[in-house]
Order: structure tokens, then sequence, then C-alpha cells
């Protein structure tokens, strides 16, 4: 999609293509409860490359994965005023739809199969750059650097590099949490929206109103249903209890007509969201509907992905083979336990808590799903699917 010297080529409307990457804010952000440093975030930022309009932004604690990228597109499709009302934020950031094609680097979570898959479920095609050839995606990094550079004006920046920081003192400066550096930069957004950009010479405001009305994007009304489709997959057989997963069962009712015919079935394609893997996402192979599998022993704890392996290696780490279920989440209350008695004296231990308050468990995570217009055939009684089990691939409005 680009010219051996590196130009983009003529690109004619918004969301015809979309440029992703990630990097590590420089910035100390501090956690909620004690606001003591707790080191540095990471962002991952979508750009629209006919608009020069920031599309699509996610900040995490976590290395950026293929989570990260499905954040940023669940960001990027929908209408973002339920995202700026919850934060607080009175500004407008119109750019809201589904790309027709991205263009990424070469790193693992760009070529992850869920982002394929989900990409394949939604008709978005995928680019890359060529290989050692990192001037091919000046486009996204440039909007990254002209964001670090606003970055550079806050309290507890790290800068760029260690000469530019000099003995400031990052940690000590540091003012902001993870949600305070959100709504800074919504703002920042809004602000570089409304600015002159060098290259089109126009604002990415101004160019994107008149890319809608040329041709409007595809909307997508439900970004968590929509990141279903781009949640990390795993495979594995279904057995007379249900599906296990790294030690932890998952089971319902509902899964009994295929454990009937388990013998004819192949691995199922499964999405894990790792910030909650309290319910897992099984494909179903007859209709192309997911159906939400929850543990077989509801009364554990949502746990995240990070805590369920530093739990299995605590339990290995004493010389435990075989692990056991009830153990592994003992082992996971325990270390919770731990954290929220440290946190107020180490730096991992707050960063760690922080992780988990921003987790699965909070409200704005959890994926509500709809129900398919056929059903399968579900058992007597309780078993039947209800409204929130299952998700059809998702429905978007096609206005290209």
């Amino acid at each position: 999609m680009q010219s051996a010297g590196g130009q983009v080529p003529a690109i004619v409307e918004v969301l015809e293509q979309v440029q992703i990457d990630h990097t590590v804010v420089d910035l100390i952000v501090v956690d909620e409860q004690h606001r003591l440093p707790i080191g540095r975030p990471y962002v991952t930022v979508a750009i629209d490359v006919r608009s020069r309009s920031i599309v699509g932004l996610v900040i995490t604690l976590e290395a950026p994965s293929a989570l990260s990228v499905g954040l940023c597109l669940g960001h990027m499709v929908t209408d973002k005023r339920a995202s700026l009302e919850r934060l607080g934020v009175d500004v407008t950031w119109p750019m809201a739809g589904k790309p027709r094609e991205l263009y990424l680097d070469n790193a693992s979570e760009f070529k992850s199969e869920a982002l394929r898959r989900g990409c394949q479920e939604h008709g978005i095609a995928l680019n890359y750059r060529p290989p050692g050839r990192p001037h091919y995606g000046g486009i996204i990094e440039r909007v990254i650097g002209t964001l670090m550079e606003m970055v550079h004006e806050l309290p507890g920046t790290t800068f760029s590099n260690p000469a530019q920081r000099g003995s400031y003192d990052s940690d000590a400066r540091a003012v902001l949490t993870v949600a305070e550096l959100e709504k800074w930069l919504t703002l920042a957004v809004s602000s570089y929206h409304g600015q002159v950009h060098g290259t089109t010479r126009q604002t990415p405001l101004a160019l994107w109103a008149a890319g809608v009305k040329e041709a409007a994007p595809s909307m997508v009304t439900d970004a968590s249903a929509f990141l279903v489709d781009f949640l990390p997959v795993v495979r594995r057989k279904l057995t007379r209890t249900g599906f296990v997963i790294d030690h932890v069962h998952y089971f319902r009712n509902a899964l009994k007509p295929w454990i009937a015919r388990r013998s004819q079935m192949e691995r199922f394609v499964i999405r894990r969201d790792p910030r909650d893997i309290s319910r897992i996402w099984v494909l179903d192979p007859d209709d192309g509907s997911y159906l939400s599998v929850p543990y077989r022993t509801l009364s554990y704890p949502a746990v995240s992905v990070w805590e369920h392996r530093a739990a299995l290696e605590r339990l290995r780490g004493e010389g435990r083979a075989q692990v056991d279920e009830d153990a592994l989440f003992r082992t996971v209350e325990q270390m919770r336990t731990i954290t929220e008695t440290a946190s107020s004296t180490t730096r991992k231990a707050r960063r760690n808590a922080e992780r988990r308050k921003r987790g699965g468990t909070a409200d704005e995570t959890k994926i509500s799903v709809a129900r398919p217009p056929v059903d399968l055939l579900p058992p007597e009684g309780s078993s039947e699917p209800t409204t929130e089990d299952r998700v059809m691939p998702f429905e978007v409005i096609e206005q290209w």
C-alpha cells in the first residue's frame, strides 16, 4: 500500500486506512489510593491517514498485547460520547467508525490470531510495514511523538531520555493517576484536532467532517460485543465436565448438547479476556455465535491472567507438581492480601493493586452479548441461554 519511497498513496476517504502503534508514556503515574508512584503506563493510538484524526486511544498498565489492539479498535468503532461522559470531559470527539484497512508494524500483537480472526469477521484488511523499514509508519509515529511532547509539560514526566531529564525527579513530581492521565490526553486530542496539520494544511476536525459528508463510515453500536471478536484465542476440547483452561474449569448446562456429541467435534475456538477470566466465550461451530461460559465453581473470584500466572508460579515454586484448582484460587486471594498490605510501601505492589482495580471487575469492562435469532437445542429448564449469554458475529450499519 506504500510506494518504494515510503510515501503514502492517495487515500481519499476517512477510515480508508488507519495506522495503530503503541508506546510507553513519558510519565510516571501514581496509584489512586496512596497517590504514590507506580511507574509508566502504555498508550495505544490509532490515526486515520486521510484526515490525520486520532480515532482510537487506550491507556493500560499492561505491556502492548492483542488485548491492547482490541481495546483500541473498540474505542475506535463506536460513538465516543459515552466514554467522554464517563471521563467527565466536555469536548467533542466525533471520529468513530470501522476502518477498511489497518496498517501496522510487525510486532507479535499485530500478527496474533485474535486480530486476524477479528478482522476477517468484520471485513477489515490487514497490511504491514516492510520489515526493517520503520519510516513506512511515519504518520502514526509522528502523532505519538506530538502527544509525548505535550506530556513532557506534565509533572512527573520522564522526558524522552535521561539527558533531557537531567536532575528532574520524575517520581517525586508525579501526581496524575491513570484515570487522570486518560482525561488529560482526551483534552489534548481535542486540542490536536483543532490545530492546522503541517502536512495537510487543514485541521483534522475539518478534514474528518468533509470526509464523513463524502463517505459516511460504517458504525458499530456496541463496543463490548465487538471486542469479543478481538479477544485472545485459545483452543480446547470439550469434556464431560466442560472446558479446562490453565487448570480452571468452565461449565454451564447449555453445553450439554455439545457434550452429547463431543466425539464428533474438534477443538473449540474460545475467546478469553485477560483482564477477567471468570468467563469465556465459546464459538458455536454450527451457527458462528459465541456462548458465554462461567467458572464451574461460581464462588471463585474474578481474576486476571497475570494474577493467575503469578499464582501458578508461586505454587510451582513451592514444589507442587500437580496444581489443584482450589489451591490456585486460595493463592490468588493470599497474594491479593499481601498486595493490599504492602501497597503503601512498595512500588510493585501498588502497581499490581492498580492493575487489578483497572481489570475485568470494572463496570465498563463487562462484555454483554446479544441473543442470536436461532437457538441451539437448549436443554430443559434454566439451561437455556439468556440474552447475555450469546453473541452473533457483530452486526454493523454499513454505510460505505
